[in-house]
């Protein structure tokens, strides 16, 4: 059990509604022979099944079979847009159209002839639900209402009063219209899931376009005007020094000045992005994860205040662990950041849930490990269900 426990929490959320979806499909179409068989139970009183009785329970598992195999290729076929196969349909509702006529047979003139509609309805729905998964609603409604008709004709010709026949088929379209589209619901549920993630992974790349955006931005603003200035003051020195005249030296010089002022700024960029403090990895990690859709709650920003530079790089690779964690191995829809500071010490506990692998065996928390460790501090990550805790400790005097 703990491997099956385990095996589940390793999938995401698409994969799990996946397999649900799935096997929905498969245990209750596998399951039509065990339902003929209480159908037949229940019709013929403990006697043994005549010829239609056998024709309806072999008919039932072929039945199945087929469904079985049309909802798997239907799935299949679901999900990259194409149609049902029509050589395996076909042969699925002729199955159920025999597996019908060995069921009207069966309990046609005796006095259990109440369960031929429900032995006519029965394998034709199980049809119906395996082309549910590529079928739509407008689709499956008149067919759904079709197995009424036909059940109510059936009952109607195996002796019942009109009114019931009619009252029976009523029913039955509306059972079957009804199971057929729960089954066709589920089909839904993963299609929005699967473009929830899709979304997902398209904000997650509009997030790093975003920053990079912001960077190019920022060198821009810092290169573009001193760049300008050099190319106008080459121009000019180039001039001068044709004309023979003593002011290009001066140009020659500022326009080193200004070469070495913006290697300068350069370097100064880099480092704000290298080496931000830990406020500004805060503010990041809020926005990249509302932006993955996981909403993010920080607490405790104002302790950051003060803190000295290295341990303020220390945490701040602590944040951007934690965050890339959560947004690689989990389907967090939460997370928590809390900075507190102690005497002496200063602590960053990042909390989220929908863990569903095993986390702290990676090599980036090795990493801050051994980061917090030479330090002074220490890194505990700990799992409760599907809550996965990060918790980072740092004397305030230590050096990074």
């Amino acid at each position: 059990m703990p491997t099956v426990s385990r095996w589940w929490n390793s999938r995401t959320a698409p994969q799990r509604i996946d397999l649900y979806t799935r096997w929905s499909f498969y245990s209750f179409l596998a399951a039509l022979p065990v339902l003929a068989l209480a159908v037949l139970g229940a019709g013929v009183d403990g006697a043994a099944p005549g010829g239609g009785g056998l024709v309806f329970l072999a008919g039932s598992a072929v039945t199945g079979v087929a469904a079985v195999q049309l909802s798997r290729r239907g799935l299949a076929a679901h999900r990259e847009g194409r149609q049902l196969p029509g050589g395996l349909t076909i042969a699925a509702f002729a199955a159920a159209g025999a597996t019908a006529v060995g069921g009207a047979w069966a309990f046609a003139g005796s006095d259990s002839a109440g369960a031929v509609p429900w032995s006519v309805s029965l394998p034709l729905a199980a049809v119906l639900i395996a082309c549910s998964t590529v079928w739509a609603t407008r689709q499956l409604t008149p067919y759904a209402v079709g197995v009424g008709v036909v059940s109510g004709v059936a009952a109607a010709l195996a002796g019942a009063h009109p009114v019931a026949a009619v009252a029976q088929g009523v029913v039955l379209a509306v059972t079957v219209l009804f199971v057929v589209l729960a089954f066709r619901f589920t089909v839904w549920v993963l299609d929005v899931v699967l473009e929830m993630e899709r979304t997902r992974g398209v904000e997650l790349q509009l997030a790093v376009a975003e920053e990079r955006l912001r960077f190019a931005r920022d060198l821009h603003d810092v290169m573009g005007r001193n760049l300008s200035a050099i190319a106008v003051k080459s121009q000019l020195a180039g001039e001068l020094v044709r004309r023979d005249r003593p002011e290009a030296a001066d140009e020659v010089a500022d326009i080193s000045r200004i070469a070495e002022e913006s290697l300068r700024e350069v370097r100064e960029v880099v480092r704000g992005y290298r080496r931000t403090d830990l406020a500004g990895e805060l503010a990041g990690a809020r926005s990249v994860l509302r932006a993955a859709g996981v909403a993010c709650t920080v607490h405790g920003e104002d302790a950051a205040v003060g803190l000295p530079e290295p341990v303020q790089v220390a945490l701040g690779w602590v944040v951007r662990e934690a965050v890339t964690n959560v947004l690689r191995h989990s389907d967090a829809a939460d997370c928590w950041i809390g900075l507190e500071r102690g005497e002496g010490e200063v602590a960053l506990t990042v909390t989220n849930d929908g863990v569903t692998g095993e986390p702290g065996t990676g090599n980036g928390l090795t990493g801050l490990r051994e980061r917090l460790a030479g330090a002074g501090g220490s890194l505990d990550a700990s799992r409760d269900g599907d809550r996965f805790t990060l918790t980072a400790t740092l004397p305030t005097g230590g050096a990074a």
